[in-house]
């Protein structure tokens, strides 16, 4: 029995009229989220990073080259506010690990581009988080990952 399993049990004692199927899926979906996070922060922790400036990294760099994006479609690639974004890009920039370059096609604006040492950062982290993404998922097998990543992709789309 899991700590979910119990709070499930709790409410079986106390309202058995309720169908807490969902309850039990949402609980374990989120307390999951806690100890994948925790796992991943440790990692990226490691490579001086934090989740959400690899967060940013990585969307640069999974663009290619040049490694730059415009403010909003690092915006939209990365689900967040925008003031989160400012806030994301002010810290990068201040270690070195991005800068903001005028825009070649547009020059009232700007694009974030990774920089030498945000490049050499974010391939530093990545093989390392993949490789930590394997470890978090090896107990299950081939066909039990398909069938989880099929019913989680599933599950997502009736969200977006």
């Amino acid at each position: 029995m899991d700590r979910v399993d119990k709070i499930l049990a709790q409410w079986k004692n106390e309202r058995p009229d309720l169908d807490t199927e969902a309850m039990g899926i949402m609980g374990r979906l989120k307390r999951l989220t806690t100890h994948l996070a925790r796992e991943v922060d440790q990692v990226l922790q490691q490579q001086g990073l934090s989740s959400s400036s690899f967060d940013v990294l990585a969307t640069l760099r999974r663009s290619g080259a040049p490694y730059r994006l415009s403010p909003g479609d690092l915006l939209s690639m990365t689900m967040v506010s925008s003031g989160t974004m400012t806030n994301r890009i002010d810290q990068l920039e201040k270690v070195g690990l991005v800068e903001r370059v005028l825009n070649p096609d547009d020059r009232r604006s700007v694009l974030i581009a990774l920089t030498e040492a945000g490049f050499a950062a974010v391939e530093s982290a990545v093989g390392l988080h993949i490789a930590n993404q394997q470890r978090l998922t090896q107990g299950f097998s081939a066909e039990e990952k398909a069938q989880l990543d099929a019913l989680l992709r599933k599950f997502l789309a009736t969200f977006e």
